[in-house]
């Protein structure tokens, strides 16, 4: 198996506290049983993808201020979870019990999906990892409560994140266009006390004041929706949709919530290796992990 840049190996059964650990879940709850995900390639293409960096760790990275493996964090790959579009509920166990064997070890989980559906099993596993807020970039809200009779699909993450206990807040940046959101879902969302920031309101005024609402030292998780980015940066996406958020609005998120947060996790889901164009798609995710990685280890320190 090639490492997200080249990085370190580990096994579940062994993570040490104190350590950001990569793990790639192709696959959870499909609509149609069966039939694989367009996303299911997207741990391995961003492994490879990232090779160019393989040896450029201790290289000054522009981006975050530091170097591209920051000094005094372990940054470690465990490899791919088993998925099988044939078996959803053991796609669901397999992610949620992952994500809570790293957590339980003291360590911090960065997911590599896999489609729209990964996030749901992900922010199970906080349970008693709690209380924590959800940050979500993404072109769509996701609060169907089901969607072709499935209620734990692309369209429903952020429905069934505010069913989590532990969950105290939602903040949603970058919708835009249309999406499968009625506006029941957009009234739900906003009763239910979720922020939603349009990409049209940060193009005009920047992230702002976004996480106001977030208590200073909140413990946050990151869920990034790629298609959240415009295709100009991120082409590489199964709903491309003009006036999406650029790089350097993903940075100013990054960077906003490593100052005024805890991030306890990330994931970075719907990539779709085979909609690339000229493989910029892969080297925007390969950007976006890494600075993903580099915001955790800052909010750590």
């Amino acid at each position: 198996m090639e490492t997200f840049l080249g990085l370190p190996k580990v096994s579940l059964d062994d993570v040490p506290a104190g350590a950001i650990v990569i793990i790639g879940a192709p696959e959870a709850t499909p609509y149609e049983t069966g039939r694989s995900s367009h996303a299911g390639g997207a741990p391995w293409a961003l492994r490879a993808a990232s090779t160019r960096y393989a040896r450029w760790h201790e290289h000054h990275d522009f981006d975050t201020g530091d170097t591209l493996i920051p000094s005094g964090v372990a940054i470690l790959d465990a490899g791919d979870l088993p998925g099988d579009p044939k078996t959803p509920e053991a796609n669901r166990e397999a992610i949620e019990g992952a994500v809570k064997t790293i957590l339980d070890a003291g360590a911090t989980p960065l997911v590599l999906g896999g489609d729209d559906a990964v996030p749901i099993p992900v922010m199970a596993a906080y349970r008693d990892h709690g209380p924590i807020w959800v940050v979500q970039i993404d072109a769509h809200i996701d609060w169907r409560d089901e969607r072709f009779g499935e209620k734990l699909g692309w369209s429903s993450p952020m429905r069934r994140a505010s069913e989590m206990d532990w969950v105290e807040g939602i903040v949603q940046l970058g919708a835009r266009g249309v999406g499968s959101a009625t506006p029941a879902e957009v009234e739900d969302a906003r009763a239910w006390g979720a922020r939603i920031i349009t990409a049209r309101e940060i193009h005009a005024r920047g992230i702002g004041d976004a996480f106001a609402a977030i208590p200073q030292g909140a413990k946050v998780f990151i869920t990034l929706d790629c298609d959240g980015l415009d295709p100009a940066v991120m082409p590489a996406v199964a709903a491309r949709v003009p006036g999406g958020l650029n790089y350097w609005h993903a940075m100013d998120i990054f960077d906003a919530l490593a100052e005024r947060t805890r991030i306890v996790g990330c994931d970075i889901v719907e990539i779709a290796p085979d909609r690339d164009v000229d493989g910029i798609g892969m080297l925007t995710g390969v950007r976006l992990v890494s600075t993903a990685a580099a915001a955790m280890a800052r909010s750590h320190g």
